[in-house]
């Protein structure tokens, strides 16, 4: 069972207007008999109203509750999100996924399933808070997040009123693997050279899967790199291989607010795989955002503390219209 902890209740005052101030408020919740930590943002509003609520989700690997990995990572894509939602009048939840943050304790098992429980568990500390409006509750997933929100939805309860998939990941993981390790080599090997790379790489995958032994004799040594990676977490890159997520879509209750976010410029998840995720939803907005790369800026753009960009910030805002105060 769930458990949550307040770790620390930050003091609302009243403003001059009459509405509680807004305030960040540090929380830890329990999953798979283990503590998480995380900050709840409660924009002002007023005394004793009900807000939406949004839980969000970060990328893949140890991001932690601001959607970093440091020191080397820190775009703060979650940290802004809830910026930017807050604006809008709709309180978040934002939590350190395992491996980050205060503790880097894993469960005994870390597949994908352990990493959706604990954003399972995260959603019912959100919940919880007397602030939130459990009618109005949102998900809103960045990356491997996009399709983590899709898993949410289909095991929490109250089901989510809306969710927003940000550059989604839209497609088993090591197809997505395939196709960008296969733009790499096109992009910096002679033909020749690029061709066998890729060929490589589809027989690595088809032996992965099968659970066979993994050869990277010849491969060039940054795909070989990747490979050894996958093979030393296998449990956990088999578990999210196995997932299709249009699959999952088609499980989104109609009248559930959806927005898909494609940028142009999106090396990792580009436009071209998406339509089969926005087909699977039933009524999904497709926001195709120009020239926006996969952390939401501009091409070109360094990946570490940039603003998000206007037009993700356009379509997120149009996509929080029935919410906001």
């Amino acid at each position: 069972m769930h458990s949550l902890v307040v770790a620390a209740m930050l003091a609302a005052t009243l403003t001059p207007a009459n509405c509680v101030a807004a305030v960040d408020r540090e929380i830890s919740f329990q999953a798979d008999g283990l503590t998480a930590y995380g900050t709840v943002h409660v924009p002002a509003h007023k005394p004793g109203a009900r807000l939406a609520a949004a839980l969000l989700l970060p990328g893949s690997g140890p991001t932690d509750r601001n959607g970093n990995q440091l020191p080397a990572f820190h775009p703060n894509t979650l940290s802004l999100l809830a910026d930017a939602l807050g604006q809008d009048g709709i309180m978040t939840f934002r939590f350190d996924k395992y491996g980050s943050g205060p503790t880097h304790t894993l469960p005994p098992v870390v597949d994908e399933g352990a990493f959706v429980r604990q954003a399972d568990a995260a959603y019912a500390a959100l919940v919880a808070q007397p602030e939130t409006n459990a009618h109005s509750m949102l998900v809103v997933g960045h990356s491997e997040g996009g399709m983590s929100t899709l898993l949410v939805d289909t095991s929490v309860r109250p089901r989510p009123a809306g969710l927003a998939l940000v550059e989604p990941q839209d497609e088993r993981l090591l197809d997505l693997v395939r196709m960008q390790l296969g733009e790499y080599a096109d992009a910096n090997l002679p033909a020749d050279q690029a061709s066998t790379q890729k060929s490589l790489v589809a027989t690595a995958i088809a032996d992965f899967r099968a659970e066979q032994p993994v050869d990277t004799t010849g491969m060039i040594p940054l795909f070989a790199a990747y490979f050894r990676s996958f093979v030393a977490q296998a449990v956990f890159v088999r578990s999210d291989d196995a997932i299709y997520p249009p699959d999952v879509a088609r499980h989104v209750p109609a009248g559930t607010r959806v927005l898909v976010t494609c940028g142009t410029a999106d090396t990792q998840v580009p436009c071209d795989t998406t339509p089969p995720l926005v087909q699977a939803l039933h009524s999904a907005h497709l926001a195709v955002l120009d020239g926006i790369d996969h952390d939401l800026h501009p091409a070109g753009s360094p990946v570490n503390d940039q603003p998000l960009a206007p037009a993700f910030l356009t379509a997120l805002h149009d996509w929080t219209r029935p919410w906001s105060r």
